[in-house]
């Protein structure tokens, strides 16, 4: 199957789980939301098949526990167990996009910029502020999280640096929009749910995933590593 249908196929899955949520349909999104990453899975897989590289692996893993994070906070009204549960499933995702982002950099022979460091330390600083008061028992999990996506984006910035351009930018603009969908979320659950902050979050969440599998695509593709 062409590339440019699976890309169709994920944006039908993510339409179809973003109206699930307007029309308030549990069980279109209990069905649609695992069907989103799998399909990203399986175009990642496809597109990189015939490329030896070691960074597959990172992505793919990543993936997958993207997956079942979304899995297990399907389940998170039942018990906040699964929301814990769901938040270190992505905390492990974001280990392995860090161990990918940051085999880029050395392999690009990129130095850490201070001032990237500078501006990670005022938002997380700043959402920790906002949230702390709010988090009761999961002050500490959800920390460590913001702890961990922090580090993530703050690599991905460095992707700025890389030689091909186009693949850092795309990889860059998904770990920005994972931070969105994230503290949108904890602004949510936590501090002060708001209208369509549902639709905000899995818009965001969709785009970031596909692109920065997309931007490690053109990377893959390009740099045999």
């Amino acid at each position: 199957m062409k590339k440019k249908y699976w890309i169709l196929i994920y944006t039908v899955i993510l339409v179809v789980h973003l109206a699930g949520i307007f029309y308030k349909s549990n069980a279109v999104q209990a069905t649609s939301k695992p069907l989103l990453i799998i399909c990203l899975i399986i175009y990642f897989y496809l597109q990189t098949r015939m490329d030896v590289s070691s960074l597959k692996k990172w992505i793919l893993i990543a993936l997958f526990f993207s997956w079942m994070g979304d899995v297990l906070l399907i389940f998170q009204e039942e018990r906040q167990l699964f929301f814990l549960l769901g938040l270190s499933s992505f905390l492990l995702a974001h280990i392995f996009y860090i161990i990918f982002f940051h085999k880029i950099r050395v392999r690009e022979n990129i130095r850490y910029a201070v001032l990237l460091l500078l501006i990670v330390v005022v938002y997380y600083a700043a959402l920790i502020f906002l949230l702390s008061p709010y988090l009761g028992v999961m002050r500490y999990p959800v920390q460590t999280y913001g702890v961990f996506i922090s580090v993530m984006f703050l690599l991905a910035m460095h992707m700025l640096a890389i030689k091909n351009k186009w693949a850092g930018r795309l990889m860059l603009a998904g770990a920005f929009l994972f931070v969105v969908s994230d503290s949108i979320l904890a602004v949510n659950k936590f501090y002060n749910p708001f209208e369509f902050a549902g639709i905000i979050i899995m818009l965001s969440y969709g785009a970031a995933q596909f692109f920065i599998a997309e931007g490690a695509i053109k990377y893959i593709r390009r740099k045999i590593i």
